[in-house]
């Protein structure tokens, strides 16, 4: 069979390729970057959904498509990479084209939630392209997966980072009820609807075998990564909502306040299409992991906020320092100690403005910069520097009860493992 694959390099394009690869089918992959790599069966079709081409320019791509698959998607927005764009136009234009080529079947990677009740920007845009899919005149097929779960996608990660806490945080008391499937799940019902002679028309549910609250669901993966029960603290709704937008604020594309909306509606359906599907028991989430797995989503979980934490306890120590020498500590004690170090008094002024500036800047750079690797070098280098020279001129400091250079000593060693295990933020989490 030959079927067009749009979104391949995304989390559940990604996973649909390679099932659908394995079980030999002729696959035209489309999408704004072309993969790594094609397989022996596999071909290229430049497709940005941004700037769609005219549906009659796709006639020849689409000779010979017998089955249709749009798994492009995006949980926030770019300049250039809209919901109304990716999800809605580009879609509906692909829609178009493909029942002009005669294409007889379409699958929409949609998502639960994309109805009439919808409110978010995501679920509307989703909604838009569904319903004019259902509108053409041939085979349309609406897969909407509820909370899906893969140990490379992005709404997982979250989910795994939180449920790690030593105290886990429930937003809005975590009584919001989900429905997560397996990603393996989500693929093996895909493939289900692009192979079957006879699929259901329509919308089609795409969820785990039972509903949950977010409470019992963090409980679930704690439990699948091997780590006993954990307290928990609910989060006051106001908070998240505020938390949500104070988030959106600092947002290039606001999104926070829509996922907490979507959270908070809920995201159930019944199990009954997607285990006809599967066609064997839908995974539970306690078995979403795999026990040889387990100890590294573990170990990388747990980095996700502790990296966090030592890099705001870090800019911590760089602000108030910097706050400290220009605006606390007494500017003749200061200048004493300077000339103790061996700086001339004329350039005295200038030393302390500088130091305290630098200090600033490492502290707010700490915090806003997203590639980190030549921030933590530069800051190693001057405390090694700033050490060696107060270990010259004022060794005394070693020998003062409060450590004010011993401390340096667990500074360094937390910059040595930020060099090792920061990486700076993924450029973009897959969906």
């Amino acid at each position: 069979m030959k079927i067009l694959l749009a979104g391949a390099t995304g989390l559940i394009g990604g996973h649909l390729r390679v099932r659908l690869r394995e079980r030999g089918h002729e696959l035209v992959l489309a999408g704004r970057t072309p993969p790594r790599s094609l397989g022996e069966r596999e071909s290229w079709l430049a497709l940005d959904f941004a700037r769609p081409p005219a549906s009659a320019a796709w006639a020849e791509s689409l000779r010979g498509v017998d089955v249709a698959v749009n798994a492009v998607g995006i949980f926030r927005e770019t300049r250039s990479q809209t919901f109304d764009a990716l999800h809605r136009r580009g879609p509906i234009a692909l829609f178009e084209a493909c029942a002009q080529a005669g294409v007889r079947r379409i699958v929409q990677l949609s998502a639960l939630g994309a109805d009439v009740d919808a409110a978010s920007r995501f679920h509307r845009s989703k909604r838009d392209a569904d319903d004019a899919l259902v509108a053409l005149p041939l085979e349309a097929v609406v897969a909407q997966p509820s909370l899906v779960f893969a140990a490379d996608g992005a709404s997982s990660r979250v989910f795994l980072c939180v449920a790690t806490w030593p105290v886990v945080p429930l937003p809005g008391g975590g009584g919001q009820r989900v429905q997560p499937i397996a990603v393996d799940d989500v693929t093996a019902a895909l493939a289900a609807l692009v192979e079957r002679a006879h699929v259901p028309r329509g919308r089609v549910a795409l969820v785990g075998p039972e509903p949950l609250d977010v409470a019992a669901y963090l409980h679930e993966l704690r439990t699948a990564l091997g780590l006993a029960p954990a307290a928990t603290v609910a989060l006051p709704r106001a908070l998240v909502a505020f938390g949500a937008r104070a988030v959106d604020a600092f947002a290039s594309r606001p999104f926070a306040r829509d996922a907490w909306a979507m959270l908070e509606r809920g995201n159930v359906a019944a199990s009954d299409a997607a285990a006809a599907l599967v066609d064997r028991p839908l995974a539970r989430p306690r078995e979403f992991i795999a026990a040889e797995l387990a100890a590294g989503l573990r170990v990388r979980a747990q980095l996700d906020w502790l990296l966090p934490m030592l890099r705001a306890s870090l800019a911590l120590v760089w602000i108030v320092t910097g706050v400290v020498s220009l605006a606390v500590f007494p500017v003749e004690a200061s200048r004493a100690l300077l000339a103790r170090a061996g700086v001339p008094a004329a350039l005295q002024p200038l030393a302390l403005w500088s130091a305290a500036l630098l200090d600033l800047a490492f502290g707010v750079a700490t915090l806003a910069l997203r590639r980190r690797r030549l921030l933590w070098w530069a800051q190693l280098a001057l405390i090694v520097v700033y050490t060696a020279i107060i270990s010259v001129r004022l060794p005394e400091f070693w020998a003062h009860p409060y450590g004010p250079l011993l401390k340096n000593v667990p500074i360094v060693a937390l910059l040595i493992v930020l060099l090792q295990l920061d990486r700076g933020d993924d450029a973009e989490r897959r969906r």
